[in-house]
């Protein structure tokens, strides 16, 4: 499992930075016009939006770091949600404001800069580490599989609902999933590595 998770990793990250350098490229043009004219204005799609806002995430964090505290005083679990959810954060608006990309021409449109959605990466990080814990003493159980489903599906539906709104081109939203789980996978090692130390 463990090798499985790095290469994959890796792998988005080496996604990430492919988008990061393609981003002037035709191509990368052609599939942002395409994903917004498939996209724009479904309405059922951009209703997902508000499961990625800031309030939303940060409602959830705070709860979480209670429960992993009530439950078995587990703080290198808080220490885990801390970095993927607040360091992801701010790992994102550093990028963004390194990169500078503006957002899709639109009235009304947001000031912050657009490259890597914020509510792409937020929402791997935030539900992947949320269903990490719900599912961290299940193994491969059946209900497990089915919480990982879920906070993938809905991990899809925040990013795409950004394109749908108008707020994001498809390939910034492609790199925040990328990097959200690039990122995710690096505190998950952390984590796990730091959780065999204590049990040997």
């Amino acid at each position: 499992m463990s090798k499985i998770m790095y290469s994959l990793g890796i792998l988005a990250f080496a996604i990430f930075i492919f988008l990061w350098i393609s981003l002037k490229n035709e191509w990368v043009t052609t599939i942002d016009l395409v994903a917004a004219h498939l996209l724009k204005g479904n309405g059922f799609i951009i209703a997902f939006h508000y499961i990625g806002e800031q309030t939303f995430i940060l409602t959830i964090a705070v709860l979480l770091l209670v429960w992993l505290w009530i439950r078995d005083r587990n703080y290198r679990g808080m220490m885990f949600t801390l970095l993927t959810i607040g360091g992801g954060n701010m790992i994102n608006q550093f990028i963004k404001e390194w990169v500078h990309r503006a957002r899709p021409d639109i009235p009304n449109q947001l000031a912050s800069f657009s490259f890597p959605s914020n509510h792409a990466m937020m929402s791997v990080l935030f539900l992947f580490t949320l269903a990490y814990f719900m599912t961290e003493d299940k193994r491969k159980s059946a209900s497990s599989i089915i919480v990982w489903l879920v906070a993938i599906l809905l991990a899809i539906l925040i990013g795409l609902s950004r394109i749908a709104e108008g707020r994001h081109f498809a390939s910034d939203v492609a790199a925040g999933w990328a990097l959200g789980f690039a990122w995710f996978v690096i505190v998950w090692a952390w984590y796990v590595r730091r959780k065999k130390w204590q049990n040997t």
